[in-house]
């Protein structure tokens, strides 16, 4: 993810009775029609980037997709700049979680324009340094960047050497954190963690074992319904301040986080096209999907019919 990281009201009497003809609804759906929605939807690619939230998205997605329009979904697992790059080729329709990217939106979006804003998809995204509960509780003045240097020694692991370890995720992650580190002259090293996974279980690890943590972490994410991470506040986030990545200085803004589409794909007149754009939830919403994924075994697929089942207003709101 490049960490550089309202409910719908009712639908009308009108519309139900449309979906429930369609079968989407569910009940007995007409053979044909649903042949008929196959054959115009055809093949349906959504890039999965390596993340639980990202998961969540692509597969409620593709979950309606199949089981309302009669799609043929894929998910691609890929890298987000390579999605991008599928995208641009046409061998990827869409990226449904997007985490600003500004040198590919003026390359890809602006100047080749082989991909298309598809709109929000209602979750707010935040980046930053967390520290355990327990830590936040033993040291308060943790939580002010001013103040790590001073906590540097505690940090210390075989891998930052004389310096505290500032723990990143996985190594696709865009992160402004070693300039972060350089700028504000932090006596620290970042180390790369290698997942979303590891990341958790470092967390969980110096929880019950109190031992100090100090990494990159990220909202939406379900992992806040089991630990309540406390984030460390860096210099307050001004428009421009990131700017040049070689001298950032300031904490990373608030992320409207959004869907892409690629052009090639926005003229198919696939019915998904209309699906993708109008995709939007919650963090809530996401969550209770990626903590089935992730805590209750759930397979993604599993996962996202339970949440369909479960909230037909909004999806029927997605297909009107």
């Amino acid at each position: 993810m490049t960490r550089r990281i309202s409910r719908t009201a009712p639908v009308g009497l009108g519309l139900a009775a449309v979906l429930v003809i369609s079968g989407c609804l569910g009940g007995n759906i007409d053979r044909s029609a649903r042949a008929e929605g196959a054959s115009r939807c055809g093949k349906l690619r959504i890039a999965v980037n390596p993340w639980t939230g990202y998961v969540s998205n692509a597969h409620v997605i593709g979950y309606v997709a199949a089981s309302r329009l009669g799609c043929k979904v894929t998910y691609p697992e890929l890298k987000e700049e390579v999605s991008w790059q599928g995208m641009s080729s046409g061998s990827v329709d869409t990226v449904v979680e997007n985490w600003g990217h500004p040198d590919l939106i003026e390359k890809y979006v602006t100047e080749q324009k082989t991909v298309l804003d598809a709109g929000l998809t209602g979750n707010d995204g935040i980046i930053g340094w967390y520290v355990p509960p327990w830590m936040a509780q033993q040291y308060p003045d943790i939580t002010d960047w001013k103040n790590l240097n001073k906590y540097a020694s505690l940090f210390k692991t075989s891998e930052s050497g004389d310096k505290g370890q500032l723990l990143d995720g996985d190594p696709s992650y865009v992160t402004n954190d070693e300039a972060l580190v350089t700028n504000l002259k932090l006596n620290y090293k970042v180390v790369t963690g290698g997942s979303e996974a590891a990341l958790i279980t470092s967390y969980r690890q110096a929880e019950k074992k109190r031992t100090p943590l100090l990494a990159y972490f990220y909202e939406p994410q379900w992992f806040f319904s089991e630990m309540t991470l406390v984030k460390v506040n860096l210099p307050p986030y001004t428009d421009g301040c990131d700017a040049d990545p070689k001298t950032i200085a300031c904490d990373y803004p608030a992320y409207k986080l959004n869907k892409l589409i690629s052009a090639k794909f926005a003229a198919s007149g696939s019915p998904a096209v209309g699906l993708v754009k109008k995709f939007s939830w919650t963090n809530d919403d996401q969550n209770a999907v990626s903590e089935m994924i992730a805590n209750q075994s759930l397979t993604p697929d599993a996962a996202a019919q339970r949440w369909v089942e479960a909230n037909p207003e909004k999806v029927a709101a997605w297909l009107d």
